[in-house]
């Protein structure tokens, strides 16, 4: 986190842990407040990696599952950076800032996943970094946020993916539960926008901002998770992460096999469960049906307002839809399943 940026956050009250805020003084009650109104959330838990250059676009589109060509300034997108086998390394949200691409990612991946893309560059005229020492993120949700990021910066996207920059800041429209935006901007900028947003909305931590994620059905990977999935186990192309008429990337053959020679067998899905500690992505999940062996994995979980733990899982659809999945081992707590914002067939309890 970039020090200035870190004091900054530490006077307004900010607990952090190993460069993530993890709440402003009272985590139950940011959560109660994430559910039903307006919050305002630090997400430097998410990191971004710039790609500049003449062949940035052309180096990125070889490398990522949707199709960048069709993204302008108008709009972001997610997709995924898959490995050989298809399976995601990474999920990027991609936007526009001027002539540069930005890729938003957890920041535990980040500096292996700069490391990996840079292996491919060969000649091509790109150059990638972190950009997290020059820019900040925030995040607002709640019912009067379009107004909030309105008043603050002159405008804001009207649609999901929407992106729109004014000045030095670049503000992007997120799905959740209530309407939600990003705002990019350097670091005294991204420090006047917190300081007058603050003053009308609630401060959280970003915890928060993972459990919008978990709302709106959109996965994340993290280390425990890198290659355990292939895009449409987690539901990527239901969220246009995946474009299947574009040319080669890495795994592209076994994703697209999958999408029109294969049956999937694994689908995620959103749930809660009642346990005594906070899931962990990668964290196995198991039912009757097939005994001792895993049938799916946590993608990630946080802390529910009313209690116990709001999660999104890959699970194998015959397990989920026979019901009885539990956490940890057949004996685990058991999942609830809740209805995603998008169209997957609901298992049943």
């Amino acid at each position: 986190m970039n020090p200035q940026w870190q004091a900054f956050l530490q006077d307004q009250g900010a607990v952090l842990e190993g460069g993530r805020v993890l709440h402003f003084g009272d985590p139950e009650a940011e959560r109660r407040a994430a559910r039903d109104d307006d919050v305002l959330v630090e997400i430097s838990e998410l990191s971004l990696i710039r790609a500049r250059g003449a062949d940035a676009l052309g180096f990125l589109n070889g490398q990522l599952s949707n199709d960048l060509r069709l993204l302008d300034h108008s709009r972001s997108q997610l997709s995924s950076y898959n490995g050989p086998k298809g399976r995601m390394l990474a999920v990027f949200r991609v936007f526009r800032r001027g002539e540069d691409y930005l890729l938003q990612l957890p920041a535990a991946l980040a500096e292996e996943i700069l490391k990996r893309l840079r292996m491919y560059v060969m000649r091509s005229k790109v150059t990638l970094e972190i950009a997290d020492h020059e820019l900040q993120r925030i995040g607002i949700s709640g019912p009067r946020a379009e107004q909030l990021v309105r008043e603050a910066i002159g405008a804001a996207p009207a649609d999901s993916d929407g992106c729109i920059a004014r000045s030095e800041v670049t503000a992007l429209r997120l799905p959740g539960p209530l309407p939600r935006f990003e705002l990019i901007a350097p670091t005294p900028d991204a420090m006047t926008l917190w300081k007058r947003l603050a003053s009308q909305v609630r401060r959280t931590g970003s915890p928060v901002w993972r459990w919008l994620d978990i709302q709106a059905g959109v996965p994340n990977v993290f280390p425990g998770t890198v290659e355990e999935f292939v895009p449409q186990m987690a539901n990527l192309e239901l969220l246009g992460g995946v474009d299947f008429k574009k040319g080669c990337y890495p795994g592209q053959e076994i994703v697209a096999r999958m999408q029109y020679l294969g049956r999937l067998k694994q689908r995620m899905y959103r749930a809660q469960v009642q346990a005594p500690a906070l899931p962990r992505p990668g964290d196995p999940l198991y039912a009757p049906a097939l005994s001792e062996q895993s049938v799916g994995l946590i993608v990630d979980a946080q802390s529910a307002p009313e209690g116990g733990y709001d999660l999104l899982a890959v699970i194998q659809i015959i397990s989920a839809d026979g019901g009885g999945v539990r956490l940890g081992s057949l004996n685990g707590p058991l999942l609830v399943f809740r209805s995603l914002p998008y169209q997957v067939a609901l298992p049943a309890a």
